[in-house]
């Protein structure tokens, strides 16, 4: 006999929240944000962790989360259209609806970091997974040590958060370096591989935390240049981000050998992955 009760939403059930706004970042990408107000208590979350993005009758992808977490009546993702799922989120428009699940994943070590300087290194997208780092840190300021931000892309056009960039690169609280692949005459900026800033940063390698997310070679080379400069694996902090299909485990899909991307990551220190991964693959 039914007792009328409603199912209980399980792990896979996307909750549809409404648009309030999309904005473009680039030719490819936007930032789009969810309303959280008739959730209570907002949607509370860690820097590093993501969500899945439901595009209704067509799919959904895991996406990191952009916002700032000292704000969780705001839930901010920024999105590159790769796919038919997020070319579908991306034509939701405001007042739409998307689903979400979430938060899932383990975030960024900004507890263990206290004390220490902090490097974030950030390639092309890889600035999405870490702005909300970013926010924290500046928010906490006093509570660490020398901060230092590390920006690449492949053309000027192609970086995320161009005006944030520019109050970022303008704040005392922290040293601001960006570099693009290529650039015209109108490019005053640096020209070169993100690995090379590292050149112009101070470090002391037995107090320093290495946050990193971007393109697969970016990561391998910074991870050699800031081992080469004596940064000890542990303290190098990946977001890896592949792979991830149901975020609870259950399908296997991102499992690397001992590890489920989604549940033991998308965060994980160097030194617990070198095992497990060839190198030219980080």
């Amino acid at each position: 006999m039914s007792t009328g009760a409603l199912p209980t939403a399980g792990p896979m059930m996307p909750e549809p929240l409404r648009v309030r706004s999309l904005r473009r970042e680039t030719a490819d990408t936007f930032t789009v944000s969810l309303d959280v107000s008739e959730r209570p208590g907002g949607f509370p979350f860690q820097p590093g962790q993501f969500n899945m993005l439901y595009a209704f009758g067509v799919g959904e992808v895991p996406i990191s989360i952009s916002g700032d977490p000292a704000r969780p009546g705001e839930l901010l993702h920024t999105v590159r259209t790769v796919g038919a799922v997020t070319e579908a989120l991306r034509r939701v428009g405001r007042g739409g609806r998307m689903g979400v699940r979430g938060p899932y994943g383990r975030p960024w070590p900004l507890e263990e970091a206290r004390g220490l300087d902090v490097v974030v290194v950030a390639g092309g997208l890889g600035l999405a997974p870490l702005r909300s780092a970013i926010l924290h840190l500046l928010r906490h300021r006093t509570e660490y040590g020398r901060v230092s931000l590390l920006v690449g892309a492949r053309s000027p056009e192609g970086l995320l958060y161009r005006r944030e960039l520019a109050r970022w690169q303008e704040d005392a609280r922290l040293k601001v370096l960006v570099t693009v692949d290529q650039a015209g005459p109108e490019w005053k900026g640096h020209v070169g591989v993100v690995p090379a800033l590292l050149r112009d940063v101070e470090l002391e390698p037995s107090r320093t935390v290495a946050l990193m997310c971007g393109p697969e070679v970016m990561m391998r080379f910074t991870v050699r240049e800031l081992e080469r400069q004596g940064v000890p694996d542990s303290r190098i902090h990946l977001s890896l981000e592949r792979n991830m299909k149901c975020a609870v485990g259950f399908c296997g899909h991102c499992q690397l050998v001992p590890f489920f991307v989604c549940k033991d990551g998308p965060v994980l220190p160097y030194d617990r992955l070198r095992p497990f991964i060839n190198p030219r693959e980080v």
